[in-house]
């Protein structure tokens, strides 16, 4: 796989309760695909995994991908997200893609999707999010 500014970045608690792990990246396009852990405790009473903890898994995938596509420079917080529930989420591996399709210089463009194991798209989204600086985030 190739090297992204993800190699050496610490997981954040939350990326760890996701079961967060990067499969594969073309930060030169701004591509990630990552996997991410669909526990049992995520679910509502009907068994599928609630829709909270889909929308967290699609943001936590969004972000990365400006992140590896800014080689580690800039961080991002998310201004506004779109998610469209497109099937129920089992308990199992779920599958997060994302692609930046517009860098600027203060906001970037986002589009996400989660896949089931068997292929099945589970949910969309898009996502406008405020680039910061890594180095004045880190201090």
């Amino acid at each position: 796989m190739v090297k992204t500014a993800l190699d050496n970045f610490p997981r954040p608690p939350c990326a760890e309760l996701l079961g967060w792990h990067l499969l594969d990246a073309r930060p030169e396009e701004g591509w990630i695909k990552l996997a991410f852990d669909g526990k049992p405790e995520f679910c509502n009473p009907a068994g599928f995994i609630q829709g909270g903890m889909l929308s967290a898994m699609l943001d936590d995938t969004m972000g990365p991908a400006v992140l590896v596509m800014s080689e580690g420079r800039l961080y991002t917080t998310t201004i506004s997200m779109t998610v469209n529930f497109l099937a129920p989420a089992k308990p199992g591996p779920i599958i997060g893609e994302a692609k930046v399709t517009q860098l600027g210089k203060t906001i970037a463009f986002v589009e996400g999707k989660l896949t089931a194991a068997d292929g099945t798209v589970l949910a969309t989204a898009s996502a406008s999010e405020r680039l910061l600086e890594a180095a004045r985030v880190v201090k």
